[in-house]
């Protein structure tokens, strides 16, 4: 279909909580098919509609072996704890260890409307709080102790300067 503009940090819309989903048509499928074009085309696992300027609740996602629409996304379910790499397409890809859950349960609705749970866990389940977030106007970021932040806000500023 089409590749969308990333929205970057510090755009407001990245911080605004999403609006819910209530429309699921031909615009909602077309729009997914987008979102996943652009993920793929920059090299994501996972895309939420605020990082393309959209205030909605809406993910897309493909990690390992999960690939899935969540429409109205919240988790549900946490258990354990992982850290790891972790970085975003809003954020220049500049990467930091996050500490996140191991498991998690994610409820959603689909591209046509209908609500299912899937669980998670590993990278597949960061990915689906990480998406989460976005939707609630969260971004990786927040996660990390305020002098990481800053040196992650520092070098994708210093890297968006380069382009």
């Amino acid at each position: 279909m089409a590749i969308r503009k990333i929205t970057e940090y510090p755009a407001p819309v990245l911080r605004q909580m999403g609006k819910p989903v209530e429309k699921f048509d031909e615009h909602l499928a077309e729009l997914c098919e987008d979102m996943f074009d652009t993920m793929y085309d920059d090299g994501g696992v996972g895309l939420a509609a605020p990082q393309i300027g959209l205030n909605l609740r809406l993910f897309v996602m493909d990690c390992d072996g999960i690939k899935l629409i969540a429409a109205n996304p919240e988790i549900i379910q946490t258990e354990g704890e992982q850290s790891g790499q972790e970085g975003c397409l809003s954020v220049g890809k500049v990467p930091a260890v996050v500490s996140r859950p191991m498991k998690a349960r994610l409820r959603a609705q689909n591209e046509k409307g209908e609500w299912f749970e899937r669980d998670a866990e590993g990278y597949a389940a960061r990915c689906f709080l990480h998406e989460t977030d976005h939707c609630d106007g969260k971004l990786f970021i927040d996660h990390l102790p305020k002098l990481r932040r800053e040196m992650v806000i520092k070098r994708f500023n210093k890297e968006k300067n380069w382009k």
